[in-house]
């Protein structure tokens, strides 16, 4: 198996991306991860760039304590018709005391005289003095080839004189950029064959690509079929305009389905896990259809699919997902078939007959024609399976409930719910069980519902307490009856322990988010033991 590098700049490249931030403490819980993972190198940022990276830095030579992976310095070539010694940027590189530091470099002709306004003499001259400056200094230097391919379609002469400006200087690896993103497959592979034929085994090359042609995967696996012994990229996809390489898909094709090693043994059946982790940290959710570590990765919907990989798991799934830490979801929708109810049921230890499972296939495709979607809420399907089967308790029964809003002389609004209720330590039909009758307010109709009904069955049935409502979403169906459309709203809740999703459907958004706030604390009152 041949190595393949792996270089990840989520912490720099990938915090470009629009909408995206993390403080100190992010970069060093996902820098924590990354070593988890078993990346060989973690681009943490620019030093001297800003203060969250000079504080990131500093607390880094305290704080992180990475056993597998080297922390990197970023920054760039000293400035034209300056001086290494006496440059800032360089000067921080130094200071950030990192032991490997990676440099940006101008590898095109066009960048080096428009952007930089000068000359190429003065262009490979900053590269050479910057590398030797660095490696003078003891670092391990990575030379990133900015618009390297761009430049080398125009002058391929300049191009490989600014990789030999590094190579004889002392850069252990020369990262051929794909800056602007516009270059394809073919084009990459010949590229970097031609380069590896250039520089041989003096430098280690490698591959930094954007996604702007949607092609960053499929040219970085052509460059290390090409050659390329290093791969940069960010952590699901992250970075400036449509984002950078995704390890997250790069790693497992190279290292699953041809046989590179990208990181160490038994480390990749981490990738969802750290996936997951560092979408959290960033506020940033991992399209749930992203290859391998995506929660659709690996689910079937159709019921064709569900009972051919009941009968062989690899009939629909191109490699085994506990490879890369994920699992095998079967979903239930109004295109589910009998094999896919039986395993739902299983899941949940739930016994289902013929007929039942009839009942329910029949059930689903009538609330899905409605506009419910059980994929997206998996409490209320388990209750819809439970209820089929006679196995939901009745825990209260809801004679009432009403909802008032009113706009205050001052212009506030205020929100007042009353439910009645019946309930009992044995039920609300069996004996004991009384009528109750609670008003609460609330900062909105749904916040006053929950309220009331909490008031209402709390005293009975304490274990309400511990559920607690965590995301409220709403969806308009048929957008061309405006405000009479139809809403599908789904709920989140938590008990501490377990997370669940119901779902409600109306025309009326009251009733749909009462139909959703209904099944999930039922849900949770049935698992209070779990």
């Amino acid at each position: 198996m041949r190595l393949v590098e792996v270089f990840d700049t989520t912490l720099r490249d990938g915090l470009q991306v629009e909408g995206v931030t993390a403080t100190v403490d992010d970069k060093i819980r996902i820098a924590q991860q990354l070593d988890l993972l078993g990346v060989q190198y973690i681009e943490g940022g620019w030093p001297g760039a800003n203060p969250k990276d000079i504080e990131f830095f500093r607390r880094a030579q305290n704080e992180l304590d990475l056993t597998t992976s080297t922390l990197v310095a970023f920054g760039s070539t000293r400035r034209p018709r300056g001086k290494s010694d006496e440059d800032s940027t360089l000067r921080n590189l130094i200071e950030a005391n990192t032991s490997a530091v990676c440099i940006v470099a101008k590898s095109s002709e066009y960048q080096v005289v428009e952007a930089l306004q000068t000359t190429l003499d003065e262009g490979a001259a900053m590269i050479s003095d910057s590398v030797k400056f660095l490696t003078g200094e003891g670092r391990q230097v990575l030379v990133d080839l900015e618009h390297f391919f761009d430049g080398y379609r125009q002058n391929p002469e300049f191009s490989l004189r600014a990789i030999e400006s590094a190579v004889v200087n002392g850069a252990t690896h020369l990262v051929l950029c794909d800056t602007n993103g516009g270059t394809l497959p073919h084009e990459v592979g010949q590229v970097v064959a031609d380069v590896k034929s250039h520089v041989g085994d003096d430098a280690v090359i490698g591959i930094h690509c954007h996604d702007d042609t949607g092609c960053a995967v499929a040219n970085s696996i052509a460059a290390v079929e090409a050659g390329a012994g290093h791969v940069q990229g960010t952590l699901n996809g992250l970075g400036e305009r449509t984002g950078n390489t995704n390890l997250s898909t790069v790693i497992p094709n190279l290292q699953l389905k041809m046989g590179y090693q990208c990181l160490p043994e038994g480390r990749i059946q981490r990738l969802t896990s750290v996936s997951h982790h560092v979408a959290e940290t960033l506020n940033r959710a991992v399209d749930p259809q992203a290859p391998f570590v995506g929660s659709s990765a690996f689910a079937h919907k159709a019921g064709l699919h569900v009972s051919a990989i009941v009968r062989a798991k690899d009939a629909y799934e191109h490699v085994d997902p506990e490879a890369v830490g994920n699992g095998t979801r079967f979903v239930v929708s109004e295109m589910a078939g009998r094999a896919t109810i039986q395993i739902k049921a299983d899941e949940i230890g739930l016994e289902l007959d013929g007929a039942e499972i009839n009942e329910i296939i029949d059930e689903l495709k009538r609330l899905e024609h409605e506009g419910y979607q059980f994929e997206a809420a998996d409490a209320s399907l388990e209750l819809l399976m439970r209820r089929a089967a006679g196995g939901v308790p009745d825990f209260f029964r809801v004679e009432s409930m009403r909802v008032i809003t009113d706009e205050l002389p001052d212009g506030a609004f205020n929100t007042e719910a009353t439910v009645k209720a019946w309930v009992g330590p044995n039920g609300p039909d069996g004996e004991g069980a009384e009528r109750h009758v609670w008003v609460a307010e609330g900062n909105g109709p749904v916040n006053a519902i929950d309220t009331a009904l909490r008031k209402v069955i709390g005293k009975t049935l304490p274990h309400v307490g511990d559920i607690h409502l965590t995301d409220y979403k709403v969806r308009i169906l048929d957008g061309g009856s405006a405000t009479g459309a139809t809403t599908r709203v789904l709920l989140t809740a938590t008990d501490g322990q377990r997370d669940w999703t119901t779902i409600g459907v109306s025309p009326n958004i009251i009733e749909a988010s009462w139909r959703a706030l209904e099944d999930s604390v039922v849900f949770g009152l049935l698992h209070h033991r779990d």
